[in-house]
């Protein structure tokens, strides 16, 4: 979809969102539906209407793949909402390009984010020709694996401390009855395992290669035939989860009935929402305990251009609400996810968010493939590796030799 040859046509046409209460309602669009997710954004929702407005909530199920589509049809045919998610990145790109999103450079300026939001690359991920178009909310690091220890104090292994390890002991949580792998079936999951294996087989550099600079050569190369290789492995592994949304995956881990999950740090809220504690009932190998790097993507809140100007004051409020300190912390404690503010206090963080903290400080630390492959680039990378995990005739040099064309085309 070409947003720029619509803009002009659309730019007369926005328009409140129907039912509006009053001046300070403001409908927020997201697809946070789990229940690890839906007591996080509550955080959100408390934050803002104790400043006198009043969040409506727009969760869309389904996550992201499903949401954005809905989220962009409204915004481009005119009945937009007052603030929608996106991830860090390019996502709304071309809405910002077709002059369909709010500039918050002023409350960017005032509020001070330059100074606290860390890393930079966040705010530099929500800036475009200068100007700052979104309010981040989190670091959401997808470089991780999380492990049942009971499942394999049931299969009589010991948990594993590396993705190796992990592979070697998938036979005995089989002889057992246990899925090695949880891995759901929306396309997202297995390219994000996918971008996890390679930085922790390939390394930073070689992700870099691959997804910054875009080298087809370095995606054709031997570094990345080892990655294929281990997602053989995974796709070996995972093939008896039979589940869809990520959530169900994370469960089969919280209820031993699978070894492990490749999954983003988000995970955490559904091992809290089920009372599990880090260290204790589940372990968290962040690298996959082979390469502590964590990505820092994760999400933001975009403004869409409202004529009523009581509801642009009200977005204003929600962006400086987003990151207002006492919301961060709140928020990413139940979120699993790391605050983008340097200077707040997470003195309540469990044992892997501590992990995840000391990466951080560490600097050992990659942009996430939202914030480096256009939305084109990243849905056929998302299709390659649907079709990898459900197809097992598929063979890894076929599928690397896909991954190579699409690198050489991706902008």
């Amino acid at each position: 979809m070409n947003f720029r040859l619509i803009a002009a046509a659309l730019a007369a046409s926005v328009v409140l969102p129907f039912g509006a209460a009053n001046a300070t309602d403001l409908e927020v669009t997201h697809w946070w539906t789990s229940g690890g997710e839906a007591a996080a954004v509550a955080e959100l929702a408390k934050a803002f209407n104790a400043t006198g407005n009043k969040w409506v909530d727009g969760a869309i199920a389904g996550s992201g793949g499903t949401a954005r589509p809905i989220m962009i049809s409204r915004i481009t045919g005119g009945d937009p909402m007052g603030a929608t998610q996106f991830n860090h990145g390019r996502q709304a790109e071309e809405l910002v390009q077709a002059g369909l999103m709010r500039d918050l450079t002023d409350v960017a300026t005032a509020e001070h984010w330059k100074d606290i939001v860390r890393p930079s690359s966040l705010l530099d991920s929500c800036t475009i020709n200068g100007k700052i178009y979104c309010a981040p909310v989190n670091i959401h690091s997808w470089q991780w694996l999380w492990l049942s220890n009971a499942a394999f104090k049931k299969a009589g292994v010991n948990v594993p401390k590396n993705w190796d390890e992990f592979v070697a002991a998938a036979p005995a949580l089989e002889k057992a009855g246990i899925v090695p792998l949880a891995v759901g079936g929306q396309p997202w999951q297995a390219a994000g395992a996918f971008d996890v294996l390679m930085v922790a087989i390939a390394g930073k550099d070689t992700f870099y290669k691959v997804f910054k600079d875009k080298d087809a050569k370095a995606a054709a190369g031997p570094e990345i035939a080892k990655v294929f290789k281990a997602a053989d492995d995974a796709r070996k592994m995972s093939k008896g989860s039979n589940v869809q949304d990520w959530n169900q995956a994370t469960n089969l881990v919280i209820t031993g009935k699978a070894g492990g999950q490749i999954m983003g740090d988000w995970a955490q809220g559904e091992f809290q929402l089920a009372g599990q504690k880090a260290g204790t009932d589940y372990t968290c190998l962040p690298g996959l305990g082979v390469n502590e790097i964590i990505s820092t993507g994760g999400d933001a809140f975009y403004f869409p251009l409202l004529k009523d100007e009581a509801k642009s004051k009200a977005q204003d409020v929600l962006a400086k609400t987003l990151l207002d300190p006492k919301t961060q912390v709140a928020f990413n404690l139940k979120k699993g996810s790391l605050p983008v503010r340097g200077d707040v206090d997470l003195g309540a963080a469990n044992d892997c968010m501590k992990k995840g903290l000391d990466i951080l400080a560490k600097g050992n630390v990659i942009e996430g493939t939202d914030q480096l492959l256009s939305a084109d680039s990243q849905k056929q990378k998302e299709d390659l590796f649907s079709e990898f995990f459900a197809n097992p005739s598929m063979t890894p040099e076929a599928a690397q030799k896909r991954f190579a064309e699409i690198i050489a085309s991706a902008d």
